[in-house]
């Protein structure tokens, strides 16, 4: 099948990116920006590579100045941005096209996005792209969803552009319609949880024992030579390294403390909570982000509900607990979320291969970590129960280190200070292991009050309590 020859619309700072990276991998790129200065100005700093680069006016003229087979990215807004992008494609195509949504889409819009288009007789391709600005020029980790038809023109081209893990191309065809996108929003998820476990262990530091910025970055630093090796703790140890130029205090101190976030998160815990999963760890990283932009509560909260006779520092962590801490809930992390895709690949048949998502999210993506070969090395061998946290290889883990976690989650709740991810890691922990839980008196009083009844222990079938009233 013939390589596809490549659009482009929308070209903002990720489109911008793909470009230059496709450019320096060997193939023209025709380009449609709403505001064609954006286009000149890439062209300009392009050098080398600008003669790989076109402009088009207009999406038929984008449409009309390129041979096909076609293939058209769409690095465009999710939402009504897209299907007004497919609207004005659709005319314009030739059978064997195909239109590819690049941009965080919500994957039931994928799924609805592909039969439209597949009904109007071209091919739709949904395709997550992890790494921000500096992945997308260098290489990013790419989920794609869609019909195996559609990928392969498209798999030479992604496969050049994407990041290389010991030479191995980080995307891979996934699943049909809006596994790519799903792929990309669990990715996501867990992207939350990780960030707010790691602003938990600072906080910790910053307000249990005092420290500032320079004094902890070094212990970020030293992680990251070791089995928490991750980019989201390598880059922690630089942020927190970083001076305000106009004020010479650590850049840290200066920042807002208040999270913004685009709906990917949000969109993994509404997703884990309608296919009956859960999702608690991920769901406490965007509580917390959604409570950070409450400024002005929670100052007005501080000096009413301090509670009396908490000191504001003197505790005092060992580095080691800290560490085991962090990487038990970070490992517990991405069960959750693994879990998650397992529950979408029962209910859409996608077929996922849960080790090469690892594969892929090992170089490129913001999760890239040192724990994605022993998640793919386990996906790849005896799962009891298909549960990561069963494993031969973290099961052991979990259990020498979860008690670091205990004593770390039980300073800072005795102290006061907030660690909402990693007290949720725990309590799911000890959840998962509880052989008998306390749901029988939760089903003892659902059949109370609205007669759902309950099974029990001792015979088949559905069952009454002797509590109904005449």
């Amino acid at each position: 099948m013939a390589v596809a020859h490549m659009g482009l619309v929308g070209v903002g700072t990720m489109g911008s990116a793909l470009a230059l990276n496709m450019a320096e991998n060997g193939h023209d790129v025709a380009l449609y920006n709403l505001d064609s200065s954006t286009i000149d100005a890439l062209i300009d700093r392009a050098g080398d590579l600008a003669p790989r680069l076109s402009k088009a006016d207009s999406i038929e003229a984008l449409v009309a100045s390129m041979p096909t087979p076609r293939a058209i990215l769409m690095m465009v807004p999710a939402g009504d941005p897209v299907d007004q992008t497919i609207d004005a494609l659709l005319p314009h195509l030739a059978p064997g096209d195909t239109i590819i949504d690049g941009g965080n889409s919500d994957f039931r819009d994928t799924q609805a996005r592909v039969k439209r288009v597949e009904d109007a007789g071209f091919r739709f391709l949904g395709v997550g792209v992890s790494g921000g600005e500096e992945g997308a020029r260098k290489g990013p980790s790419m989920m794609v969803g869609g019909s195996p038809e559609a990928w392969e023109p498209i798999q030479p081209i992604l496969e050049a552009i994407a990041a290389k893990y010991e030479g191995s191309p980080c995307v891979a065809h996934l699943g049909t319609d809006g596994a790519g996108h799903f792929v990309k929003t669990v990715h996501n998820g867990i992207e939350y949880a990780d960030m707010q476990l790691i602003a938990e262990v600072y906080g910790l530091l910053r307000d249990g024992e005092g420290l500032q910025a320079e004094q902890i970055a070094p212990l970020f630093h030293t992680w990251n030579e070791g089995r928490l090796q991750s980019y989201l703790v390598e880059i922690t140890g630089h942020v927190l390294d970083a001076k305000d130029p106009k004020t010479g205090q650590a850049l840290v101190d200066v920042i807002v403390d208040q999270a913004g976030q685009k709906g990917t998160g949000r969109w993994t815990v509404i997703e884990a909570i309608r296919m009956g999963q859960s999702a608690s760890i991920i769901e406490a990283a965007v509580g917390a982000r959604v409570l950070s932009s409450e400024r002005e509560t929670r100052r007005i909260a501080a000096p009413i509900l301090t509670p009396a006779g908490v000191e504001e520092y003197g505790l005092r962590f060992d580095e080691r607990e800290l560490e085991a801490a962090l990487f038990t809930a970070r490992i517990l992390a991405y069960a959750q979320g693994f879990r998650i895709l397992k529950a979408a690949d029962e209910e859409f048949g996608w077929g996922l291969d849960y080790a090469r998502i690892a594969e892929i999210w090992r170089a490129g993506c913001i999760i890239r970590s040192s724990l994605l070969d022993d998640i793919a090395t386990a996906f790849r061998g005896d799962l009891p129960g298909g549960r990561l946290v069963l494993s031969d290889h973290f099961a052991p883990l979990l259990t020498q280190n979860v008690g670091a976690l205990r004593r770390i989650v039980s300073a800072a709740v005795l102290r006061g200070l907030p660690v909402p991810a990693l007290s949720s890691a725990l309590s799911w922990f000890d959840e998962i292991r509880q052989e008998r839980g306390t749901a029988d008196v939760i089903q003892g009083m659902r059949d109370y009050f609205g007669a759902h009844s309950f099974e029990r222990l001792d015979e088949e079938g559905s069952h009454h309590g002797p509590w109904a009233k005449d």
